[in-house]
């Protein structure tokens, strides 16, 4: 189930999810350090990290589920936000070249369906990120959060369901280290537990980010039962053929 648009709004609003913003925003510029003349699209509700990572694309949009509502961004300019089925994107094929996802996967009907469509949508080489909740991480188990919500993964699963969806991944990072806590005198250390929790349980992480590239062939698995028997047509005379052989056959009795 989707949450509404105006409760993750709400949330970014506040400091914790201001904490979030930051934390998240620096691994995803470790990962695209540079944009610029790319096409971005975000998926779901990657409003607060797409600012971060737009100066110099070419074009950035975002699109945000049907059953979590739109909100206009930018705040200032024309808007670029639009309301869509994210298994049914209003967008012709290889039309974008980086793609985020961000509070879209976990709450998807059909994550298979998401990744194929946005497969669809990206460029030859074309790249995404996925930032998910971790399954193992305390934020899963925290409600006040976005984070709290939906399907929660592992690596191995999310390994799983790129491959499946002709994806593969190139990088992985965690990010939310610390503890959901919103209380000032906490909030103020957040950077630092973070740094320590990344060195020391990264593993028990918030959130898993993973970026994947775009495959144009499906790999064909090797076979490690026996080796499949080679077809073979069978040579078989075409009637006419067969009718003058019988003819001749006959003669040639009849002589004898």
């Amino acid at each position: 189930m989707y949450l509404d648009v105006v409760d993750l709004r709400a949330f970014y609003a506040e400091r914790l999810g201001g904490i979030t913003r930051r934390l998240i925003g620096a691994r995803l510029k470790k990962h695209w350090p540079s944009l610029a003349g790319d096409r971005l699209l975000g998926i779901g509700y990657a409003t607060p990290y797409l600012t971060g990572l737009a100066n110099g694309t070419s074009r950035t949009i975002a699109f945000m589920p049907a059953g979590q509502g739109v909100v206009n961004w930018p705040a200032d300019g024309p808007n670029a936000s639009a309301l869509v089925a994210t298994d049914a994107l209003p967008l012709p094929d290889a039309a974008i070249d980086r793609v985020l996802v961000v509070h879209s996967l976990e709450v998807a009907d059909n994550p298979r369906e998401e990744l194929r469509e946005i497969w669809r949508v990206l460029a030859p080489g074309g790249r995404v990120i996925l930032v998910v909740p971790n399954r193992r991480g305390i934020w899963t188990w925290a409600e006040k959060t976005p984070f709290g919500y939906g399907r929660p993964f592992t690596r191995a699963q999310l390994t799983t369901l790129l491959r499946e969806s002709m994806f593969s991944p190139l990088g992985w990072s965690e990010a939310l280290a610390a503890p959901p806590i919103a209380r000032r005198p906490w909030l103020r250390t957040g950077t630092s537990w973070e740094r320590i929790g990344i060195s020391l349980w990264p593993a028990f992480a918030g959130v898993i980010i993973v970026e994947a590239t775009k495959q144009l062939y499906r790999a064909i698995p090797a076979d490690s039962g026996k080796l499949k028997p080679a077809f073979r047509p069978a040579l078989v005379s075409p009637p006419a053929a067969a009718a003058t052989r019988d003819a001749s056959t006959r003669d040639l009795a009849d002589g004898d």
